[in-house]
């Protein structure tokens, strides 16, 4: 009886079942999605447990924020809309059309296109462009997406525009020209440039905590107000123009964001549908909430959409226990998957995972290096991998999880599989605002972490194992391999997949690769994690993502409502 609303060509061709990629067969969602064709006018209402991480948009880079950045920053390119025939293509924003790419690959061009502003009315050219672009290179403000530090060429010390000036590697010849020399050959930097820290920003402007509390828009909405951890509210940018824009529709007049709410709360909410909660969205519904969907005034809004998202326990592999192969496989091999799918909901929320490329991604290739009888675990392979190493009597470590109550039920299902196998695990719960930027950061995270990861674009599996493994992105702070392994191998394999212009039999390589990379156990992969949705009943256009829903197609069906 729930309706499901599909991401991605290539996922229905993957799996038939849903946190980030795809490509190919059949068409993606495209339609109005629940609730019909949304009209201009009135204002969408999001109902949400945590803060975002940051307004700053070189500082945010997880799937709680990147979504909400489509509706006040734009860059280069993007990802297609959620309704479109293929939503996971890139395509241009600011840009006239995609890069133009030299014949060595080490060169991309873009021409911008005419009447782009800021929120305050001042133009947007390409120096502003390089400006905000070069910020993702401070120590301190670029720790989001590190995309733009891996492949455009900088000299090592570096430091963005506030403390080095401007980016040697990134040309203006023109106001609407600019031109990024890369390091090496990058067939997908179009994707690059799509990422949220690659806007502009006028010049000067972001330095130490300026954008903590306050914004400079690029796109169809601006921050009227923020209050930490309560509120958000966004109104249209007067100086957005349409002609300028073909993804966003921006149909609200306005958004506005109530956070610090229990899941549970925001259940009843939308199930009740009073008064400007008709006109309200939120995240997936909480697993006691599933049984009563069933209710059949419900059925018309019930949505669900496919796990694009692995969900994972990561080790820091250079300090012990977790220095050796054989405990990193003990613990693959002790995680009871039946329990952590009870935890997280049961199977409409939650799907073993074995792979960290899950189903639905393009390059997903089936494999379980360390299987059990019915994903229950296999705790006497465990104790006997630990006692070829001397840890047949067990041992202790702390484990980083967000303060959410399913990632608690996991941990805790965690805790008991390894019991059985005389490991001791200590919770270490961390608040969700600041959760990714703790376990980022190597002196702060502690033994292992709970965390998701998502692809970063949607046109192949490049960005879903590669920044897990790959040792030369560890990083001070920002840093996404939180398992810290540096290996030779590993770093070849990517260069080596990377190079190839031909994304279809990259993809079957990246399937290689997950397997190779699994084989070194740095990660436990968990769980695929589906989601159900229930948006308010006069909400329109509205096509969830479990990596990240498109806001800015989203609207009313009918705007004096509420």
């Amino acid at each position: 009886m729930i309706r499901r609303a599909t991401r991605a060509a290539a996922a229905l061709a993957a799996v038939a079942l849903l946190l980030t990629a795809c490509s190919g067969g059949e068409s993606g969602s495209g339609g109005d999605g629940p609730g019909g064709q949304p009209q201009q006018g009135g204002t969408v209402h999001m109902l949400q447990n945590a803060d975002f991480s940051y307004l700053d948009p070189a500082r945010g880079w997880d799937g709680g924020v990147n979504a909400f950045y489509r509706l006040i920053y734009r860059g280069l390119t993007m990802q297609a809309a959620g309704d479109a025939e293929d939503p996971n293509a890139v395509v241009p924003d600011m840009a006239e059309s995609l890069g133009t790419a030299s014949e060595d690959g080490l060169t991309w061009t873009y021409t911008l296109k005419e009447g782009l502003k800021f929120d305050n009315g001042d133009p947007i050219t390409s120096a502003e462009l390089k400006f905000g672009i070069s910020r993702a290179w401070d120590p301190e403000i670029g720790i989001g997406s590190p995309w733009l530090r891996n492949t455009i060429e900088a000299p090592a010390d570096y430091q963005g525009p506030y403390q080095s000036g401007e980016h040697p590697g990134i040309e203006t010849p023109d106001e609407r020209t600019i031109v990024f020399h890369l390091k090496a050959p990058f067939p997908e930097f179009d994707n690059v440039v799509a990422q949220v820290n690659a806007v502009p920003f006028p010049i000067g402007t972001g330095a130490g905590d300026e954008f903590i509390k306050d914004v400079i828009a690029s796109g169809p909405y601006t921050l009227e107000s923020y209050t930490p951890g309560s509120s958000i509210k966004l109104v249209r940018n007067e100086h957005w123009d349409q002609a300028t824009d073909d993804v966003r529709k921006a149909y609200p007049d306005a958004w506005d964001f109530e956070i610090g709410l229990e899941g549970a709360t925001i259940d009843e909410r939308l199930l009740a549908g009073q008064g400007s909660d008709v006109n309200a969205i939120s995240g997936k519904v909480q697993p006691a909430t599933l049984a009563r969907l069933q209710s059949p005034e419900l059925q018309d809004r019930v949505v669900s959409a496919e796990a694009y998202c692995v969900t994972y326990m990561g080790m820091d592999t250079t300090q012990a226990p977790f220095d050796k192969l054989e405990v990193r496989q003990a613990m693959n091999y002790a995680v009871d998957r039946t329990s952590l799918q009870t935890a997280s909901g049961g199977t409409q929320l939650a799907l073993p995972a074995t792979t960290i490329i899950p189903d639905a991604v393009n390059g997903h290739k089936d494999f379980d290096l360390y299987p059990s009888e019915g994903d229950s675990g296999d705790p006497e392979k465990a104790k006997e991998l630990l006692e070829s190493v001397g840890l047949g009597g067990g041992f202790s470590f702390v484990l980083d999880i967000r303060s959410n109550p399913i990632m608690q039920a996991q941990a805790e299902s965690i805790q008991q599989a390894l019991a059985e196998i005389d490991v001791e695990v200590e919770l270490n719960v961390i608040d969700t605002s600041t959760f990714y930027e703790t376990i980022g950061t190597p002196s702060q995270m502690h033994d292992a972490a709970i965390t998701g990861w998502c692809p970063d674009w949607a046109s192949s599996s490049s960005t879903m194992v590669p920044p897990l493994v790959d040792g030369r992105v560890i990083t001070e702070k920002g840093n996404t391999n939180i398992a810290q392994i540096d290996d030779p191998g590993i770093n070849a394999r990517i260069d080596e997949i990377r190079a190839m212009t031909d994304l279809e039999a990259a993809n079957v390589e990246w399937g290689e690769f997950d397997e190779e990379v699994m084989a070194l156990a740095p990660i436990v992969p968990l769980l695929q994690e589906p989601s159900v949705f229930l948006p308010g009943e006069n909400i329109a256009g509205y096509i969830p993502n479990t990596s990240m829903t498109d806001l800015t197609i989203i609207g009313l069906s009918d705007p004096s409502r509420g």
